[in-house]
């Protein structure tokens, strides 16, 4: 179906309306697209217009057990390297313009500091990482609602 989709659209200069949830798909469907949250645009435009806004690459790090924010934030603050630090319980994600060269030492920062790293991985924009700029949350996460989003990532 996604092929005749894009035949449809690159062979016969189709305009096609497509809603959908995989960003994915979005991504290689999409000449335009517009990104919804909670009813309202948030973000419009080209998809790498999109992604090229976001000005470098996403670096995710699972840390193990859950260390305080402060204590993750403080090690990555001397990393000038690293920018726009997310940190929700165990996983924390940030921008670098090189993503590699800044996982590298985001993983020695965060070893000085004590804190166990179960993963890193560093990656060019998508647009889970634009969602996340303009909805403040990961796409998977938006049917959870404010409350049911908190009450997952706590004591109860």
């Amino acid at each position: 179906m996604w092929d005749e989709i894009a035949r449809l659209s690159a062979a016969e200069g189709l305009t096609i309306l497509l809603t959908t949830h995989y960003l994915e798909e979005a991504d290689r469907l999409a000449s335009r697209l517009a990104i919804v949250d909670r009813g309202r645009v948030v973000a419009s435009g080209t998809p790498d217009e999109l992604k090229g806004q976001l000005h470098g690459d996403a670096v995710q790090v699972e840390v193990t057990g859950n260390p305080a924010a402060d204590r993750v934030r403080a090690a990555l603050a001397a990393i000038p390297a690293v920018r726009e630090v997310h940190i929700d319980g165990s996983r924390v994600s940030a921008r670098a313009d090189d993503g590699a060269t800044a996982a590298v030492a985001v993983l020695a920062a965060l070893d000085g500091a004590g804190i166990s790293v179960r993963a890193v991985t560093a990656a060019r924009p998508s647009l889970d990482d634009v969602y996340l700029r303009h909805a403040g949350r990961h796409f998977a996460e938006a049917d959870q609602s404010p409350s049911a989003a908190s009450s997952t990532g706590g004591s109860r």
